[in-house]
């Protein structure tokens, strides 16, 4: 197949560098007047809502597209995980609003109206009127805020590109993003919150610059005087993790389309969020034990065997208070079922 895509945008793929979040409100809201001394912050990669699903990117089914009833089941899901953790706030990661292979349930407004949440705002990293492959037709997936109170000046920022794609490839690919917005708190200021969800399958370091990108984007609001959290799944790991390459649950054939590769020469690329922001888990606690932080496997029959989301602040989060939803170890109903990744959750000191 052959496609012009020169001066032209067909299947309305394109961003702009800086532009407008899509707002969102919940259909019946309970007001949060009083603000406490502390805030849970909760981040989940929900993946699309597919749950286990064995899906063709995986390399461990073939399937593509779900059915409504099962997006809503697997919505149900999860829920009723987030109501049993009751955050304040909460960053989503790979949820869908429009797309074909979710049955076109906007999964934002979903969450919206079946939790505590209020207010949502959302930034697109896969948008295409029809992706001309694998039969996945009409996407819309990316990341979001909700939060129990107003959100304000939501924007999605565009981070770079895989610079080694061919440009039909890239064309129709996933644009990461920051998102971020104003948590506005009744009588006790504003919060900065910003989402993302960098890159799995690059080789040409990408992920690094991104990963930059977003410390600038941070460092930028702590100079202006804010107060910031990150969250998101930054498909990196650790300094101080186990293992680095060969993870048992890699069905896919190595260096193949959805390959993620080697880690171990990325062991450092955190090193600067960890040095000039507070993290939900310290190195020091991961590096006694890796296992109760780890929040990502593609292996349903198997247990979480990497940690690739993360939280952290410029003020305080509680000590001790971090929380890896993997229900073995933090009590609670199991996630495993729910998504490819564990959710997270801290509690964030008011200043």
């Amino acid at each position: 197949m052959h496609l012009a895509l020169s001066g032209c945008d067909p299947f309305h793929t394109e961003f702009e560098a800086v532009e407008p979040a899509q707002m969102y409100a919940a259909s019946a809201q309970s007001l949060s007047e009083e603000v406490p001394g502390e805030l849970v912050v909760m981040t989940w990669n929900i993946k699309f809502g597919g749950g286990r699903i064995d899906f063709f990117f995986d390399c461990h089914g073939d399937r593509v597209l779900m059915g409504k009833s099962e997006v809503v089941q697997n919505l149900e899901g999860l829920a009723a995980k987030i109501n049993q953790v009751s955050p304040d706030i909460l960053v989503l990661n790979e949820v869908d609003v429009g797309s074909k292979r979710s049955a076109y349930v906007d999964m934002v407004q979903w969450l919206l109206d079946h939790t505590a949440l209020n207010h949502g705002a959302y930034a697109s990293q896969w948008k295409a009127d029809f992706i001309p492959s694998d039969g996945l037709g009409r996407v819309d997936s990316g990341n979001a805020i909700l939060s129990r109170w107003p959100l304000t000046g939501a924007t999605r920022i565009a981070l770079s590109l895989i610079g080694e794609q061919d440009a039909l490839t890239q064309h129709f690919y996933l644009k990461r993003n920051l998102l971020h917005a104003e948590v506005a708190l009744p009588e006790a200021g504003a919060v900065r919150v910003l989402a993302t969800h960098l890159s799995a399958y690059s080789s040409d370091g990408t992920k690094k610059t991104q990963i930059d990108e977003v410390k600038s984007w941070m460092d930028t609001f702590v100079g202006a005087g804010e107060h910031v959290i990150l969250a998101g799944d930054l498909n990196a790991i650790p300094p101080g993790s186990w293992k680095l390459k060969g993870f048992a649950d890699e069905a896919c054939p190595a260096e193949g389309p959805f390959d993620a590769g080697d880690f171990s020469a990325e062991t450092d690329w955190l090193d600067a969020l960890y040095a000039d922001f507070s993290p939900a888990v310290t190195l020091d606690e991961y590096a006694r034990n890796n296992l109760p932080h780890f929040t990502h496997t593609t292996d349903k029959e198997g247990f979480w065997n990497r940690k690739l989301d993360y939280l952290f602040t410029n003020g305080a989060f509680v000590d001790g208070s971090s929380l890896t939803h993997q229900a073995s170890w933090s009590g609670g109903m199991p996630t495993m079922p729910l998504s490819d990744h564990a959710p997270m959750s801290v509690r964030w000191v008011v200043p």
